[in-house]
């Protein structure tokens, strides 16, 4: 019998399927069902840097609103106090670790390195086994370079690693003047993961309510494309470890990111059409694939078709080009 275990920021993994960040992942019953349904790891519903921002903030007015306050108190809220979001999501944490037998990675998204970086400390104490950062820095501030957008992510990354010695993987956009060295230089970073790539805002217009509109909430089946690029382009050439994501929905998409070098997949808008029973259906798919090509692990197929160093990517995509438009011929 195939075995599907897998590592991935130094977890060991029943399987290479992670839930991703979503509100699949916000409570004990919902990832209960996951890892029954043969999830390898979960990843919590993200909170939000405003968030945290805010309630730190509310935090501070209602402490010094009371009167004859003392400094102690800004280290403990009394047990009249209502319990909050970040209360909330801590106690998730804590609860999923002493239920799930499988990783738990915490989520922040975030856009900047501020105050909220202190509460990487407090979901490590709460028993997280990793942190997942979705960060996304939308090119379209006129007065930002591309160096200065792309300073956060190593201002982030260097703020977490000074507060924490969780695991840290970043969740990016493939907005980058140069993604290939943007990855060079995170993985020299000691970055411990790669998440590829994140969703962010599509607008679309109503043009009968001529109002602006969500377009592509969910991911199609199509979108895995730019991903497996990627993946077979840095599989190899950097040390962090490698989660695939974005587009994909059928073992077929799972076993091409894991050919092209993937530790692992993340997968949500497919279980929103499916149900959280279709993990089963892709584990049993990837096993039965494994089992009639004779891989006993995924080690054994895993980033067998990435790109190699003897291989200009360049060349080859501008070759592959011209021959798909210009029925060009070797």
């Amino acid at each position: 019998m195939p075995d599907l275990t897998t590592n991935y920021l130094g977890l060991k993994m029943p399987s290479p399927i992670i839930v991703a960040s979503s509100g699949l992942t916000d409570n004990i019953e919902k990832l209960i069902e996951l890892e029954q349904n043969g999830a390898g790891a979960v990843v919590l519903k993200s909170l939000f840097e405003e968030e945290i921002l805010m309630e730190m903030e509310q935090t501070y007015l209602d402490m010094t609103s009371r009167p004859y306050i003392y400094p102690e108190n800004f280290d403990y809220k009394d047990s009249e106090f209502k319990e909050d979001g970040i209360r909330a999501y801590l106690s998730l944490i804590q609860e999923a670790k002493s239920r799930l037998q499988i990783p738990v990675i915490a989520s922040i998204n975030c856009i900047s390195e501020q105050k909220w970086i202190y509460f990487a400390t407090e979901i490590e104490k709460a028993g997280a086994d990793a942190l997942e950062v979705n960060l996304f820095v939308p090119p379209t501030n006129l007065n930002n370079s591309a160096a200065d957008n792309e300073k956060v992510y190593f201002d982030v990354l260097d703020a977490l690693k000074n507060e924490t010695s969780l695991p840290i993987a970043l969740k990016i956009s493939h907005y980058h003047s140069s993604l290939s060295n943007m990855i060079v230089n995170l993985d020299r970073k000691q970055v411990d993961g790669l998440v590829l790539f994140n969703r962010y805002f599509s607008p679309d217009i109503d043009i009968h309510n001529l109002s602006v509109i969500n377009a592509n909430s969910l991911s199609t089946p199509d979108d895995y494309i730019n991903t497996l690029r990627w993946i077979g382009f840095m599989s190899g050439k950097i040390n962090c470890s490698l989660s695939a994501t974005t587009g994909i929905h059928s073992s077929d998409s799972i076993i091409k990111q894991l050919l092209a070098g993937a530790d692992t997949v993340q997968i949500a808008s497919v279980l929103y059409k499916h149900g959280t029973e279709y993990i089963d259906i892709l584990n049993k798919e990837i096993t039965a694939w494994m089992e009639n090509n004779k891989f006993k692990t995924i080690d054994d197929f895993k980033g067998m078709l990435k790109h190699t160093d003897s291989e200009d990517m360049a060349i080859y995509e501008r070759t592959q080009y011209m021959k798909q438009f210009r029925n060009f011929v070797m």
